[in-house]
Order: structure tokens, then C-alpha cells, then sequence
């Protein structure tokens, strides 16, 4: 009997092996699924966390869209009343200017001394370049200047009466005026040839 097990038992070693690679592969197989699902999750876990990021990253946009238009509206409204309103500043300025003009002809219709006029006006006349240079007006010198297209605008040549006043200004007509340091109106002046 002890042979009749034995060779039982040989016969079922060789069966249990199968069942026990059965397993193994079952094992392995679970371990597969469980390793997919996991990946699976990971997966969607990602999927997930970019549509997240998706939409915060929108939502940023839409912020910075809005921010900018305006900040554009806002840019054009202020452009628009400087336009508008720009010389407001130097009007006011000029104000003053205009109240002793209107006080110097009143003197001057009741005035008997011309001087004292002439050094009225002198007075108003100054005061409003005073006005003018703090806005950043400046005369153009023409005064033993050589002549500068960019500055002068010839408007007639005369014999120099030596030759160190060729091509210099001779006499000018109508002063020029720079401001800030642009050109806003050319001097007109002759020109010794």
C-alpha cells in the first residue's frame, strides 16, 4: 500500500503543478488587471488634473483679456480729453495776460503820456513770453546766425556787405520759435550771398 500511495502521490505531484501554475497565471493576471486599473486611474487622475489646469488657465485668459480692453478703453478716453482739453494749462496761463491788455487799452484811450504806455505794453508783452517760456516756447536767435535750413526760411538774398556775412542772416522778418527744442515755426529771414 505504502507503493500504491506513493504512486498516487507521483500522480499528483505532476497534476498539482499545472493547478499551481493555474494559480500563478491567475495571480499574475489579477495583478495585470489591478496594475491597469491603477494606470487607469492615474490615467484619468491626469486627464483630470490638465482639464483642471485647462480651465484655470481660461479662466486667467479671459481675466487678462478683459483687464487689457479696459485698460485700452481707458487709454483712449484719457487721449481723447487731452485732445480735448489740452490747452486748457497754457489758457489759463494766458489769462492773466489778457486781463492787463484789457487794462492797457482802457489806459491807452485815457492816457496822455506815450512812454508810459509803450512801457505797459512792454510790460504785458514780456510777462506773457514769461508765460510762454515756462511752457517751453523759446525764440529762435537769428541775430550774426548762419543760416540753417532746419531753423530758417529764406525769403530773400542780399549782397553780403562782406564776405564773412555770406550765407549768414542779414536781417530777419518774421521771428521763428522752438518748442521743446521742435521747430514750431521757421524763422523768416534774408540771407547775405
Amino acid at each position: 500500500m505504502a507503493t500504491e500511495e506513493t504512486i498516487n502521490n507521483e500522480e499528483l505531484a505532476p497534476e498539482e503543478t499545472p493547478v499551481d501554475e493555474t494559480i500563478a497565471g491567475q495571480s499574475e493576471q489579477g495583478k495585470n488587471a489591478e496594475t491597469t486599473a491603477a494606470e487607469e486611474q492615474s490615467e484619468q487622475d491626469l486627464l483630470e488634473a490638465a482639464q483642471a489646469e485647462i480651465a484655470e488657465l481660461k479662466k486667467q485668459l479671459l481675466y487678462k483679456v478683459a483687464e487689457f480692453d479696459n485698460y485700452r478703453k481707458r487709454v483712449i478716453k484719457e487721449k481723447a480729453d487731452l485732445i480735448l482739453n489740452g490747452g486748457e494749462k497754457i489758457i489759463t496761463a494766458i489769462l492773466p495776460v489778457m486781463d492787463d491788455m484789457e487794462r492797457a487799452i482802457e489806459q491807452m484811450q485815457k492816457a496822455e503820456d506815450v512812454q508810459a504806455v509803450v512801457e505797459g505794453v512792454v510790460l504785458i508783452q514780456k510777462k506773457f513770453m514769461g508765460i510762454l517760456e515756462k511752457q517751453g516756447l523759446k525764440a529762435i536767435d537769428t541775430k550774426d546766425a548762419a543760416f540753417d535750413v532746419e531753423l530758417h526760411e529764406a525769403i530773400a538774398q542780399f549782397p553780403a556787405t562782406t564776405p564773412e556775412m555770406k550765407n549768414k542772416v542779414v536781417d530777419c522778418t518774421l521771428k521763428g520759435y522752438k518748442l521743446n527744442e521742435k521747430v514750431i515755426r521757421h524763422a523768416q529771414v534774408v540771407v547775405g550771398i
